[in-house]
Parts: structure tokens; C-alpha cells; sequence
């Protein structure tokens, strides 16, 4: 079979197993990375369908839209309540941990001093994925998920950079410390403030195009460009595209219409969901137990040097900034040691050793699989245990109480309608018809006033349930307007005109005002005096759409 059809049917499949693994984790309580690294490792039992896991793969391809969706979603007002932890943890504390990791290594008799040295770096950077998408779903703080994922955007950065320092260590066996501190100020440094300056120049762009198409596109090559271009001229195209993202989500979305917003936000949580779950599904694919059996010591002493050197970084690094009242939260620091996972940064780095090939390479790699698997089966699995633990699930037993009502009403309202199907179809006597109707009558009143009662009892319930509603409600008139246009009965320029007024109140009920129209209301709340509205309770029926139509889960 031709070689490029057996990779298209190949990707294919993989695509078909993402799909299946979303659908199952949605069953089962198992982070949705874990489970894809698990039917990577269920694949690797066949040789049909199989792609290989290269550094320039994950690195080139991967990686840039990873980045850069992450960091277009980090607010600078986030990132700025927290860029002093962030900063400590992603520079010195990968530099630490790096350290520490070396010195357990060649103390324990793993590895030399210069290969330790390189080891400690590789498996330095973190990847969050597995743990944020976990704070998501439990409703774990929003500072918290910011702290973890910006530490996570510019370790990875930092870590390549030593990574590249001690392999030169490596290859040539000596290295001046005042060269490697250049080099490291020269590759991040230069990331950094290319990453700003494309970021920027593409964001004025964005301010004169009002095309989703071309909006997205321009988006898209700032992503990739933005890695390849640094890459090119030898500075951290991982840092390049940090700031890229960093710059371009928080400028470029005030000049855009409510359309491009939405249609962009859209569009990177897809590619950000495939790479992930390429990424992942290629960890467990291509993982050798052989070599991992092989090299169990090896991996036991690593994984405990990692905890070892993490422990230290956080909690360390965290005492020293309590002076300067910008040291994160116990209960924070807790979260943070244990979800700092290794992921497909450690892997590609480890992986890129084929190429130069320097001693124990094997060793390495069979190492850095072993502490990547375990991070992410072991700490990815156990995570909601710690935030439990803490306190820091806010996802309410009332939430879940709702949930369980809303689930009884929907039940008992479907096989409502199931059987009066069959009873109009003729297939279901009348006396049975009548009796059953009756019951899931009396079920469903019950239901009913249950529900109103936890409504009544917890307004702001109520609130989110009916700004739920409100949602739904906008996004089917856009579905309506999307249908009218390809009818025919409406035309091009007002179905796009009324599409925008829906995506502007569709994005003011799910993101809040934009700072345009804060600033607007400030200055004209400035200009005129203001004006107290006094507004009567307005009573909704129990029947009312919205009531019970949507999760607060969701």
C-alpha cells in the first residue's frame, strides 16, 4: 500500500480512538490524557496501525499550537497577580530542580555528572494538561489554574534552553558558566522579545481585517511562525511563542468583532484538543517495556529524584517569597508539587539524543518514559484526591443535588414520550397507556416541586440556571439564522448583521463586558449623573424554558 495512504488511514484511526476514548472518559471517572496514554500502550499490542514519536513531530508540530492556545487564553491580569511565583518556579525552580535531580542521579550511581546534568534538565519542564482540564471539571480556583499554566508556558521554555547548555556540556565536556549564562539570557531573552514584537505586529492586523476566515488564519501562522522564525535564528521558539500568544490574545480580541472572537476561541480549543490527544495517544504507543523493565532502577531512582527536586523547588522557592508576600497558598503549594506532570516536552528532548548520539541514550529515554508514565497515571489519577482534600472543589453538593433532579425530570420525560409514541402507533393498550402516564405524572410533579424548592432556597442556583438558559437561547437563534441563510430567506449582509448582534450578546453573557465597553460605561457613568433603578421581583413559572433544561454542571 502506498506510504502516504497507510498514514492518512492510520491518522484516521487514531482520530476514530480519540473520538472513542472522549465518548468513554465521559462514563468513567479517568482523566481523558490518562486514558488516551492507556490506549497508546492497548495499540502498541498490534504493528498495523503505529506512527513513531519524534522530537521534530511533537516539537515543530505539536507543540507551537499547545503553546500558543494556552497562552492566548492567560489574561495579563492573571498572569500579572502571579508573575512573581511563575517567574520563581519557571526559572530558577526548573534550574533547581534540574540540580537536584543531577545530584540524586550521580550520587545514587545512575548516571555521570555531565549526563545527570542533561537528565535533570529534560525532565524539568511540566505539562499541566491532565491536572487543568481536572480543575475545570471540579471547578478548582481560577488563580490556581493560572499559576500551574503559566509556570507550565515558560519552564518549558527555560528547560529547552538548559537543555541545549548541557548538551554542549555533553558533547564537548566543558562548559565556561559565564558563556551559559550569556547563552541563557541570549536563546530566552531573544524568545521573548521576538515572540512580543510578531505578537504585537500581528494584533494590529487582526484591528484592520474584519474577516473570521482570514482573522484565524493570520493566527495560525503567528502560532508556527513564530517557532519557526526563532528557531531559525537560534533563540527559544517555545518562549517566542509564549509571548506571542500572551500578546496577541490580550490585545488583538478588543479589535475584533464578537464573530472572529468566537469563531477563533473555537477553532484553537480544536487544534489544542487534537494535539493533546495526539500527543498522548503517541506517549502510550511508544513506550518499550522491555527497555522500561530493563531499566527499573534506574527509573525508581529518577521518580523519586523528580519528587525530590520538585518538593524542594516549590516549597522552597515559596518560603523565600512569603517575606515578599507573593508565595502562593499552602494549600496551593500542596497542588502544585504534585501536579507538576511531565508530558511530551521531556519525551521530545529525550528523544532528540538519537540524533546526537552521546552516552546512554537508552537509558535516558527509557527513564524519562518511566517518569512520564508514572506522573501521569500515578499523580494525573490522584489529583482530584488532593484538591478534594484541600478544599479547593467548588463544584458544590448543590450543584450535584440540581443535577441529579434535572437527570430524574429529563428520565421520566423521555419514556414519556417513548410511550405516548407507542400508544399513538397502536403498539400499547390504553388501560396501560393511562396507568403508566399517570404514574410518571405523579413522578414528575414530584420532581418538579422538588426543584422549585431548591430554586427558591438558593436564588443564586436560580441565577445560573436562567443565565445558562439565556445562552442556549442565543445560540439557537444563531443556529436559525445559519439555517435562514442557506434557505434562502434571508440575505447575505442581514443574516451576518443580525448573526453579530446575537455573537455580542452571546459573548457579554459568557465572557462579561469587553474592556472597550467597561471603559465606555466608565467615561459615560463619569459624564452623567447616575441613576438608581429599582426593579420588582419578576416570578417565573416552574414551566418556564430554561428551568430545567440545562446543567449547572456544564
Amino acid at each position: 500500500m502506498d506510504t502516504l495512504v497507510l498514514t492518512e488511514m492510520t491518522i484516521v484511526v487514531i482520530l476514530l480512538v480519540v473520538s472513542l476514548v472522549a465518548i468513554l472518559v465521559r462514563r468513567i471517572r479517568v482523566p481523558y490524557t490518562v486514558a488516551l496514554v492507556l490506549a497508546g500502550l492497548a495499540l502498541t499490542l498490534q504493528h498495523q496501525w503505529r506512527l513513531t514519536m519524534t522530537p521534530d513531530l511533537v516539537l515543530a508540530l505539536f507543540l507551537p499550537p499547545l503553546v500558543f492556545e494556552a497562552s492566548f487564553h492567560l489574561q495579563f491580569k492573571d498572569l500579572r497577580e502571579n508573575a512573581v511565583s511563575i517567574l520563581t518556579l519557571a526559572v530558577v525552580g526548573v534550574a533547581l530542580s534540574a540540580a537536584i535531580v543531577a545530584f540524586i542521579l550521580v550520587g545514587a550511581g545512575v548516571l555521570p555528572v555531565p549526563v545527570a546534568i542533561l537528565f535533570g534538565a529534560l525532565i524539568s519542564a511540566t505539562d499541566p494538561v491532565s491536572v487543568t482540564a481536572t480543575f475545570k471539571a471540579l471547578g478548582a480556583p481560577r488563580s490556581l489554574g493560572a499559576l500551574l499554566e503559566g509556570e507550565s508556558l515558560f519552564n518549558d521554555g527555560t528547560a529547552i534552553v538548559l537543555f541545549q547548555i548541557a548538551l554542549l556540556l555533553v558533547l564537548h565536556g566543558t562548559l565556561d558558566p559565564v558563556t551559559g549564562l550569556v547563552d541563557f539570557l541570549r536563546i530566552a531573552g531573544g524568545g521573548v522579545l521576538l515572540g512580543l514584537v510578531l505578537g504585537y505586529v500581528v494584533s494590529l492586523l487582526l484591528g484592520r481585517i474584519d474577516d473570521y476566515l482570514i482573522e484565524t488564519t493570520l493566527t495560525t501562522v503567528l502560532a508556527y511562525g513564530a517557532y519557526l522564525l526563532a528557531e531559525h535564528v537560534h533563540v527559544s521558539g517555545v518562549l517566542a511563542v509564549v509571548m506571542a500568544g500572551l500578546i496577541n490574545g490580550n490585545i488583538g480580541p478588543r479589535t475584533m468583532s464578537p464573530t472572529s472572537r468566537i469563531v477563533i476561541f473555537n477553532f484553537w480549543e480544536y487544534v489544542a484538543f487534537l494535539a493533546n490527544s495526539f500527543v498522548f495517544l503517541l506517549i502510550g504507543m511508544n513506550v518499550q517495556i522491555e527497555e522500561l523493565w530493563h531499566n527499573l532502577n534506574a527509573i525508581i531512582i529518577s521518580i523519586f529524584a523528580v519528587l525530590v527536586a520538585r518538593a524542594v523547588a516549590v516549597y522552597g522557592l515559596s518560603a523565600l517569597l512569603r517575606p515578599l508576600r507573593r508565595s502562593p497558598p499552602t494549600s496551593y503549594q500542596h497542588v502544585l508539587f504534585w501536579g507538576g506532570l511531565r508530558g511530551a516536552v521531556s519525551l521530545a528532548l529525550a528523544l532528540s539524543l538519537v540524533e546526537h548520539g552521546i552516552p546512554f541514550e537508552r537509558q535516558l529515554l527509557a527513564m524519562a518514559f518511566g517518569v512520564v508514565l508514572f506522573t501521569l497515571l500515578i499523580q494525573g489519577t490522584t489529583i482530584p484526591l488532593i484538591l478534594r482534600g484541600l478544599g479547593l472543589v467548588r463544584r458544590s453538593k448543590l450543584s450535584l443535588q440540581y443535577e441529579r433532579l434535572q437527570g430524574r425530570l429529563l428520565a421520566i420525560r423521555s419514556a414519556r414520550r417513548h410511550l405516548e409514541r407507542l400508544y399513538n402507533e397502536g403498539a400499547l393498550i390504553p388501560q396501560a397507556w393511562r396507568t403508566i402516564s399517570q404514574e410518571l405524572d405523579e413522578r414528575e410533579t414530584a420532581v418538579i416541586e422538588a426543584i422549585e424548592r431548591l430554586l427558591v432556597e438558593h436564588p443564586e442556583l436560580r441565577e445560573h440556571v436562567v443565565h445558562l438558559a439565556r445562552i442556549e437561547a442565543l445560540r439557537a437563534q444563531r443556529a436559525a439564522l445559519l439555517t435562514f441563510l442557506q434557505e434562502g430567506l434571508l440575505s447575505e449582509d442581514v443574516a451576518h448583521q443580525l448573526i453579530a448582534e446575537v455573537d455580542a450578546q452571546l459573548e457579554m453573557l459568557q465572557n462579561g463586558p469587553s474592556q472597550e465597553d467597561e471603559e465606555k460605561e466608565d467615561q459615560e457613568s463619569a459624564e452623567d449623573p447616575p441613576i438608581r433603578v429599582i426593579e420588582e421581583p419578576v416570578e417565573r413559572s416552574p414551566e418556564e424554558p430554561g428551568e430545567f433544561g440545562t446543567s449547572p454542571g456544564e
